[in-house]
């Protein structure tokens, strides 16, 4: 019997075979890596996703492995469906509540102190100092450990007990003082002023200039150290202090400019028609304002201010007084108000860069109504400043029309706001107990 041949006719043979098999690999490989050298900015991965926006979505999810720092900001925009619904336009909430101090104020706490750092005006050990009626002090204090810094808060006696609990909790030095005009030395942002400087003089740096020159540390100061140390509030050990000035320092507008209206500009893709938010310090309706006019001018932007404010005056009529008061003649509380942390008598630094089409007056009833609407009909639980910020959305909303598409800021939640905000007594007393049953309060 005739023997068979290894390989079959018309067939390669084995080492043929092992050559083509190869080739045809080396074939396989050059596509492959030409689809991702070339492909993955081209053809679409996972979900229609694109090799830039993967890197992106990686790069985000590593910023929260940055600690808490890296925590802030990056804040959702919900649709509150409610007043959507209502108005027949797109109202948009920026849940600032959700940033880990609780507040829009983290991302001005994280800038203000990371140019004090740049700067040298302060270091680790040191006091960060600052006036306020709640919410930027309760940032400060939750970033300075991160920095290695301690807080020291000065703050208006009427405002909310749980904001001094708040802080207290979180290691401050909290002084709570009489609210008197801001011409008054002892007005709670000068006194605050006071305290960095009493800080620097602690210093360990202050201490040793002052023994190399030579002088008494009691004539230089007007009183023994060791005097200061019993009066004080003040850490003995810190390295220095200084004062966040909120108000008129412009890292307050560069952390908005910066980040809040990028992230405005990003989440809406940049199709907004209007942004409203009220002022306090001035920063956030500044900021956002000028980076979104600076992306497309045809964006209007509006101011809602609540009772007892100059800035509507301002914006409506060039001039901050009413009929009642000239500028700068209040003695007592500046605000006729049962909102905190929003209305001023004057002007800042940080408010003057804002670029503003417009403005509506809110009123207190309307921010209490407000509040327990959006608590019932879309579970936003919402402090004073956002209700009326809710306020000035609709204002807005019924001004353009609808279909359009309307941005405000849910600054913090209502858990700051307990004691008087959400108290029925305390509404009962100042005539506020709310009624409505929908929208009626705004007009619709």
């Amino acid at each position: 019997m005739a023997s068979t041949s290894s390989s079959s006719p018309g067939l390669p043979s084995s080492g043929a075979t092992l050559l083509l098999a190869a080739a045809a690999s080396a074939a396989i490989s050059v596509a492959a890596i030409s689809c991702l050298v070339t492909g993955y900015g081209l053809i679409k991965l996972r979900g229609g996703e694109t090799l830039s926006r993967l890197r992106e979505r990686r790069r985000k999810k590593n910023e929260g492995r940055k600690g808490l720092i890296g925590a802030i900001g990056k804040t959702p925009l919900i649709r509150i469906n409610s007043l959507s619904n209502a108005t027949g336009c797109e109202i948009l909430g920026k849940a600032e509540f959700l940033n880990p101090g609780g507040s829009v104020k983290d991302r001005v706490a994280v800038k203000i102190i990371e140019q004090a750092f740049a700067s040298g005006q302060l270091s680790p050990g040191g006091v960060v100092t600052e006036g306020s009626a709640g919410s930027t002090a309760i940032s400060l204090a939750t970033v300075a450990p991160a920095f290695g810094c301690r807080c020291h808060v000065v703050i208006p006696d009427d405002a909310a007990i749980e904001k001094s609990q708040i802080l207290e909790a979180l290691g401050a030095t909290v002084e709570r003082v009489r609210p008197v005009s801001i011409t008054h030395k002892d007005h709670y942002v000068n006194i605050a002023r006071r305290r960095a400087a009493e800080a620097n003089e602690l210093s360990p740096l202050h201490r040793e200039g002052t023994q190399r020159n030579g002088k008494d540390q009691k004539l230089a100061n007007g009183h023994a150290l060791q005097e200061e140390k019993q009066t004080s509030p003040l850490p003995n050990d810190c390295t220095g202090g200084f004062f966040a000035d909120q108000f008129e320092n412009l890292a307050n507008f560069r952390a908005h400019y910066d980040g809040t209206g990028p992230e405005i500009w990003e989440q809406t893709d940049g199709s907004l028609h209007a942004f409203v938010a009220a002022a306090g310090t001035g920063g956030t309706v500044a900021g956002v304002s000028c980076f979104l006019k600076d992306k497309n001018p045809n964006i209007k932007c509006f101011l809602i201010d609540p009772p007892g404010s100059g800035l509507f005056n301002r914006v409506t009529r060039g001039v901050m007084y009413t009929k009642e008061e000239a500028e700068g003649k209040r003695l007592k509380n500046p605000f006729d108000t049962i909102t905190e942390g929003i209305g001023i008598n004057r002007l800042t630094q940080n408010f003057m860069m804002a670029k503003l089409d417009g403005a509506f007056r809110g009123t207190d009833m309307e921010a209490v109504e407000m509040s327990r609407f959006l608590l019932k009909n879309d579970g936003l639980f919402l402090g004073s400043s956002s209700a009326m910020n809710c306020v000035g959305a609709v204002r807005v909303a019924k001004e353009l029309g609808p279909g359009h598409t309307i941005v405000t800021i849910l600054c913090d939640s209502g858990m700051r706001h307990l004691s008087k905000f959400f108290n029925p007594e305390y509404l009962s007393q100042h005539g506020l107990t709310p009624s409505a049953t929908g929208l009626e309060f705004v007009g619709l």
